[in-house]
């Protein structure tokens, strides 16, 4: 029998929760006797939980999703949405990406994308029965040509993982079979509560609070601003009663000494030379941190190398594709590439919805598998999506050093446009976590000889202090603008399974 853990909350944390607690109160979802009033009209409510990493802020998160699911209130996961009833109340956790909604997910908390809320998915009548049943808003259906053994397998499926369109795909239908296609969301929804959110812009965070009456915002005020907003985050505005500070470092699993690293930045005695020197005797006692002498070009794959500069990036990229001897007319099987958004002319909205739903938004990253069936399409894992596979018209750039036009080895007339993802930005990194991070820090250095300054502090700090906290197991400090060569081909059979929908276009669509 499984027991329940108990968590006992630190000092900081349980006045946050007593704070949300209130606000929730005030919603009309009263955690304490589990009481709901129907949603009113009433004026707007935002608050933000602000801390930096090892803060508690995912543990606070996770709770009180169990509590307001223990409480009744339904969680929409964006996937499918039954008929919604009266008075029902609702809680909706985001994240700006998938790869850091899959983060939250791995952790039991049913978070999708900020995007995939927005639009909602048009399910065939036929199978939109099974995905009420599955819901538990309906009986057991008959469907033609779907056998009882397969819908069980559904159903086991859906009690563990609460995911309707994986769901169907364990009874064997694939996503083009059941979604028709995908509409703008109307009604505005009820408690949002939104991961990651210093990436979030100024839009962004209007359509939000849009859509949700009561937003809570967690975020973490060392990472980097979103461009062009001066270093403000949005939470930044809020007046000071909005906003609760975490505090206190919960250290991760075995005191790991990535986090003090990170910390350790905030010290305005520390310069470059006396961290790297702290990152010398943390790889000296725990090799969770390694200073590393060349790229790992083996990580580079599944996980990219983390710079400041795009011209590092774009050499990190070069070398990579040259050890593994990839023709500069064509991709291989496995190689990583990071979605640059989406070139479609207005007429086809439709189409572009339906790419954006299924996680190629601007900055997700995807593994190549190969070519499609039609001449520029390509099929496609998106890391972190619920239903990762996927065949679209792609148009894929791979930038040469000292050139200002990419080369683009194959494209389709129009769709998602790629870089190669073997090196990003940090930047760009940002919502993202990997077990293994290589972080390039030739190009820190060049950061902390300019002597730039972010929101009152070096950017060279900002830049490591997000690059670190990438790392969820080991952290790889390379020291040296060196190369690896890879110990073994390319794969793809480690990414999960799953037969690709495909995403076509035709001159009817509008």
């Amino acid at each position: 029998m499984n027991v329940p853990v108990k968590i006992i909350l630190s000092d900081d944390q349980a006045e946050a929760w007593d704070s949300l607690t209130d606000l929730l109160s005030a919603a009309g979802v009263n955690l304490t006797d589990s009481l709901l009033t129907p949603m009113s009209d009433g004026k707007s409510q935002v608050m933000a939980v602000m801390g930096k990493a090892g803060s508690g802020k995912t543990l606070l998160l996770a709770e009180f999703y169990k509590a307001l699911e223990d409480g009744g209130v339904k969680v929409v996961s964006g996937d499918y949405e039954g008929k919604r009833k009266k008075d029902q109340r609702t809680l909706a956790i985001l994240a700006p990406t998938n790869k850091a909604a899959s983060v939250l997910r791995n952790r039991g908390v049913p978070a999708t994308t900020i995007h995939r809320i927005l639009y909602t998915p048009v399910y065939d009548p036929e199978y939109e029965k099974i995905a009420e049943w599955l819901a538990g808003e309906g009986e057991k259906p008959e469907i033609e040509g779907l056998t009882d053994t397969a819908l069980d397998r559904a159903y086991e499926f859906y009690q563990a993982n609460k995911s309707i369109p994986g769901a169907l795909a364990v009874a064997g239908l694939r996503g083009s079979d059941f979604i028709t296609g995908w509409k703008r969301r109307d009604d505005p929804l009820d408690i949002g509560f939104i991961d990651e959110s210093s990436m979030l812009d100024e839009r962004q965070f209007e359509d939000l609070k849009e859509i949700f009456p009561t937003l809570v915002l967690f975020g973490d005020p060392a990472q980097l601003a979103p461009v062009g907003q001066s270093g403000e985050m949005v939470f930044d505005r809020l007046p000071e009663k909005q906003k609760i500070e975490l505090s206190r470092v919960h250290r991760q699993k075995a005191d790991s000494p990535i986090l003090d690293l990170a910390h350790a930045l905030a010290d305005p005695q520390i310069g470059f030379q006396k961290f790297e020197q702290m990152i010398t005797e943390a790889a000296q006692k725990d090799d969770r941190v390694v200073l590393a002498q060349r790229v790992e070009s083996d990580l580079m794959a599944r996980s990219p190398v983390l710079v400041w500069r795009n011209a590092t990036r774009i050499k990190l990229i070069q070398a990579f594709r040259s050890a593994h001897g990839a023709p500069p007319d064509e991709l291989l099987a496995g190689e990583p590439l990071i979605c640059d958004g989406i070139e479609l002319p207005a007429k086809h909205r439709k189409k572009r919805i339906d790419l954006e739903a299924r996680g190629l938004i601007k900055g997700a990253q995807v593994v190549y598998l190969g070519p499609g069936r039609k001449p520029g399409f390509s099929r496609l894992h998106v890391m972190g999506a619920e239903d990762p596979q996927v065949s679209a018209a792609s148009i894929v750039k791979i930038e040469i050093p000292d050139e200002e036009e990419p080369f683009i080895p194959f494209a389709a007339r129009m769709g998602a446009a790629f870089l190669h993802g073997a090196a990003v930005t940090i930047h760009k990194a940002q919502g993202s976590q990997w077990e293994n991070v290589q972080v390039f820090a030739p190009d820190l250095f060049v950061a902390a000889r300019m002597g730039r300054v972010e929101a009152g502090q070096p950017l060279w700090k900002r830049l490591a202090y997000v690059a670190i906290t990438r790392a969820q197991e080991r952290l790889f400090w390379v020291v040296r603008n060196r190369l690896a060569r890879p110990s073994h081909d390319l794969v793809v059979d480690d990414l999960k399974a799953a037969a690709p929908a495909a995403l076509t276009l035709t001159s009817g669509d509008e």
